[in-house]
């Protein structure tokens, strides 16, 4: 079976989210890893960058988890939905 355009759309973009996600995760590791900080705390142009890279991750994960979870494939059947049954003397 040949993928439709709408998984193969699903696929690059899924794909452009990981490794975008896991640039971030690697920078994040990286300045906490290797960066030299001063000794009373974080240096405020790190405090910044992580600032502004914890809800981009956040909204990437958030994301994906969605692109994953939704099923947009028309040709798999959906289960009928339950009919509430009548009493047989009404």
């Amino acid at each position: 079976m040949r993928p439709t355009l709408d998984e193969k759309l699903k696929f690059v973009i899924g794909v452009g989210m990981t490794i975008t996600l896991m640039g971030i995760v690697f920078t994040v590791l990286y300045s906490l890893v290797f960066v030299t900080q001063p000794m009373g705390g974080m240096a405020p142009n790190d405090a910044r960058f992580f600032e502004l890279l914890f809800p981009i991750a956040t909204f990437i994960t958030g994301s994906l988890g969605t692109l994953l979870a939704i099923n947009t494939d028309p040709a798999k059947p959906k289960k009928p939905e339950p009919t509430p049954e009548t009493p047989e003397g009404v």
